[in-house]
């Protein structure tokens, strides 16, 4: 339990890094440095004290990364767009949870008692209360049911990926391996770094062909002062994301089924609301404080019956 509230933490402070970053650059490749820069980070531990590239998992790991990293964040950019920050967040952190449970159910055999099911669901109803959208929101049908696909696809690719983290723990546990968890998140970003790359190359080509355009609050900068202003939340989001985060999420799978480490990780966007709070001047509404308060519960449900 202690490594998924370390995750949560980490990665929020991560999101709030990644929002900046993602404003200055655009998506697509703010999401590819910040797995280049990550992936020099973890080399270090990786190579130093880990086991670099090396045990009969990696390719486990590798596909993990592919899926989960790779694919499932390729499909989360592109439902931002469409559904909105609030109401993705809401459609793939929720859907996260439970497919990651019922994959690992089925393929691995691991069942979660009542009581954990019931918090995990408190959690994930605390989540949408905080989160959904106002009443006003009104989407297109060309914008809503490819976001919701796209959705669904980043919720299973993140779940996915999950599990095949758990397998390889499992395949690990059956042989008397062993492996840490900066050494599983450095296996797992090659894969993520490779799906990253080609989706990066995919978008600088269309920029030279002038079938997309840049978009956003700093679209008019020169590209020196972007990169002067992009870089230091480029590194804060690698360092306390794909490297620190990523790495007790590891740790976390390496001890608790994904049922029960999901869910909490899944309270990342209102453990962010007061470093939103205090950085952006984002006052939270008394909505997203019940909401926090319900999923806090779950929370507290869950570490008490573990204990």
């Amino acid at each position: 339990m202690f490594p998924a509230f370390l995750t949560t933490i980490f990665f929020s402070i991560s999101l709030m890094c990644a929002n900046r970053s993602a404003k200055l650059l655009g998506g697509t490749e703010a999401n590819f440095w910040r797995l280049t820069c990550a992936t020099a980070f973890l080399s270090l531990w990786a190579f130093s004290f880990g086991q670099g590239l090396s045990g009969e998992t990696f390719p486990i790991f590798f596909v993990s990364g592919l899926i989960g990293i790779g694919f499932g964040d390729t499909a989360l950019f592109q439902t931002l767009p469409r559904l909105g920050s609030r109401l993705t967040i809401v459609v793939v952190q929720c859907l996260t949870a439970p497919c990651a449970a019922l994959i690992e159910w089925l393929w691995l055999g691991t069942r979660l008692t009542p009581g954990e099911i019931l918090c995990g669901a408190v959690i994930l109803a605390g989540i949408g209360i905080s989160l959904a959208p106002g009443r006003g929101l009104y989407l297109a049908g060309k914008d809503l049911w490819p976001g919701l696909c796209f959705g669904a696809a980043a919720a299973f690719g993140s779940a996915f990926g999950a599990v095949l983290s758990r397998k390889a723990y499992a395949v690990l546990d059956s042989h008397g391996g062993h492996v840490d968890g900066g050494t599983a998140a450095f296996q797992r970003l090659f894969g993520g770094l490779l799906v990253g790359a080609v989706c990066l190359l995919v978008v600088k080509w269309r920029e030279i062909k002038g079938h997309v355009t840049r978009s956003g609050e700093y679209a008019t900068l020169p590209s020196k002062e972007k990169w002067r202003k992009a870089w230091p939340w480029v590194l804060s989001n690698s360092l306390a994301g794909q490297t620190i985060g990523v790495s007790c999420f590891q740790w976390a799978f390496s001890t608790t089924p994904t049922g029960i480490v999901l869910p909490i990780v899944a309270t990342t966007p209102l453990v962010a609301i007061p470093f939103a709070w205090f950085m952006e001047g984002e006052r939270p509404s008394k909505r997203s404080l019940a909401g926090g308060a319900i999923a806090v519960g779950g929370v507290v449900g869950l570490s008490l019956l573990k204990k």
